[in-house]
C-alpha cells in the first residue's frame, strides 16, 4: 500500500509541509505566524500562572546527533497534528518546526531496520523535541518519526522490525525521566462517548492482526504503576471548554441531490469533551481494566464492534512503551493520556472494497483531518495536569 492509499499514513502525515523535511527554524520570523496561528486562549486562563507552561531554549545549539538532555518527564507524541498541539499547549510560541531536530545513529543503527517509503526515511530523522518548564520540573517533548505499523521489515531472523522500540530505550536511557507519557489522537471505541474525550490509562494491550499478528508479544497486557494525579484535573476540565468551539460536528445532507430527500440537513452534534481516568473515582471515568489497545493496521471504533469490552480507545504504539518497561526492569514508571480525534463510527454505513468505498474507514479518517489538531490540544492539556499534578 502507498503512503497515497494508506489512511495510517494520511492521519500520520496530515499538515505536512516542506518545512518539516529540512533544518530547524530558528527564528519567529523564519518560522512565520504559524506560532502566532496556534495560540490558543487557554493561556490567558491557567488555574494557576507559577504552573504555566515555559518553554525554554538550549544554552547551546545541539547537533541532531547530539545526546538530548536530562529532563525530570518524557513526552511523546506522533503525528503532526498531535505535534502541533503539544507545542501548542506546552511550547507555546515555539511551533513545531523550531524544534530541534534528533538523528542520533539514525543512519547506522535505525535506517537498516526501516522499510522503504517509512515516515522517518521521508523527513530522515527520529523526531524533533524542545524543553519546556511546568512549575520546577523540566520536561522534555518529543515528536517521534517512527512508528509500529509503518517502519517494520517483514520476514527478518527475529520476525518483522520494530525499530520505535529501540527508540523508547534510546529516548529513556538519555532523558532519564521519571516518568514517560505518551499522548495523542486515537480511535473511540465506547458509542457514548464525545469527540474530543481524553482518555487516560495506565495499561496498554497488543492487538494485532498484520505484520505483527505473530510476534510473542501479540496480546500481551502491560500495566504501569502510576496513577494520575487528581489534583489539577478539575482545572484541566474547565480548559477543555476553552476547545468547544472548535469541536462542533457540521450539519450533514446526502452526498448528492439524487437522492428523494427535502428536508433540512440533519443537525450537527456539540461535543463537550471531558477527562476520564482508567480506575478514576469520577462519573464517566474508565473502569480499572481499560488498556489502550494498540494495532499495527487501520482499526477504528464503531457502534457494534464491541471494542469497548477490549479497552478505552485504539493506537498505534502505545504498548511498546510497555513492552520496553516489562523487558527492562529500570524503565520508569508510564502512563498515556490519549484524546478520542473519531468517535465510535456507525457501523450501518456500508464497507465495500476497495477501500475508497469504505464509508466506515472514509469518516473515521475525516474526523481525524477534521478534528485532530483541537482533540489533540486535549490531551496535551491533560499531560499538562498530569505532570502540574505528579509536583
Amino acid at each position: 500500500m502507498t503512503p497515497e492509499t494508506d489512511p495510517l499514513r494520511t492521519i500520520i502525515d496530515f499538515g505536512l509541509t516542506a518545512a518539516d523535511l529540512g533544518p530547524r527554524i530558528t527564528s519567529t520570523e523564519e518560522a512565520g505566524e504559524e506560532a502566532a496561528a496556534k495560540l490558543l486562549e487557554l493561556h490567558d486562563h491557567w488555574p494557576d500562572p507559577a504552573l504555566a507552561p515555559v518553554p525554554f531554549a538550549l544554552d547551546n545549539e545541539p547537533n541532531e546527533h547530539d545526546v538530548l538532555p536530562r529532563a525530570d518527564y518524557l513526552v511523546v507524541t506522533w503525528t503532526v497534528a498531535e505535534h502541533d498541539a503539544l507545542a501548542a499547549v506546552l511550547t507555546p510560541g515555539v511551533s513545531r518546526n523550531r524544534w530541534y531536530r534528533y538523528a542520533r545513529d539514525f543512519e547506522a543503527k535505525y535506517l537498516p531496520k526501516i522499510r522503504n517509503g517509512a515516515p522517518s526515511r521521508y523527513v530522515k530523522r527520529l523526531g524533533s523535541y524542545y524543553m519546556t518548564k511546568i512549575g520546577t520540573a523540566t520536561v522534555l517533548c518529543f515528536k517521534s518519526e517512527l512508528h509500529l505499523n509503518q517502519d517494520g521489515i517483514r520476514n527478518q531472523p527475529g520476525g518483522t522490525t520494530l525499530p520505535v522500540k529501540d527508540l523508547f530505550i534510546q529516548l529513556i536511557a538519555e532523558v532519564k525521566p521519571k516518568l514517560v507519557i505518551t499522548v495523542g489522537t486515537a480511535g473511540g471505541v465506547f458509542p457514548a462517548h464525545d469527540l474530543g474525550d481524553v482518555l487516560i490509562t495506565h495499561s496498554a494491550k497488543f492487538r494485532c492482526s498484520s505484520e505483527f499478528k505473530d510476534a510473542p508479544f501479540n496480546g500481551k497486557e502491560y500495566r504501569s504503576k502510576f496513577k494520575m494525579p487528581t489534583k489539577h484535573l478539575a482545572a484541566a476540565k474547565k480548559l477543555l471548554r476553552f476547545q468547544d468551539p472548535h469541536l462542533i460536528e457540521p450539519d450533514f445532507c446526502p452526498p448528492t441531490q439524487r437522492y428523494e430527500w427535502k428536508g433540512d440537513p440533519l443537525p450537527g452534534t456539540r461535543n463537550k469533551p471531558t477527562i476520564r481516568i482508567e480506575g478514576g473515582a469520577a462519573e464517566g471515568d474508565l473502569p480499572e481494566n481499560s488498556p489502550i489497545l494498540t494495532t499495527d493496521y487501520f482499526e477504528f471504533g464503531t457502534t457494534d464492534n464491541g471494542l469497548w469490552k477490549q479497552g478505552c480507545a485504539v493506537e498505534m504504539g502505545d504498548a511498546v512503551l510497555g513492552l520496553v518497561a516489562a523487558e527492562h526492569p529500570d524503565t520508569p514508571p508510564w502512563l498515556v493520556i490519549r484524546n478520542a480525534s473519531d468517535p465510535a463510527i456507525n457501523a450501518n454505513l456500508p464497507r465495500i472494497k476497495p477501500r475508497a468505498l469504505d464509508m466506515q474507514a472514509h469518516w473515521a479518517v475525516w474526523y481525524y483531518t477534521a478534528f485532530g489538531y483541537w482533540t489533540s490540544v486535549n490531551s496535551a492539556v491533560a499531560t499538562w495536569a498530569a505532570i502540574a499534578g505528579d509536583q
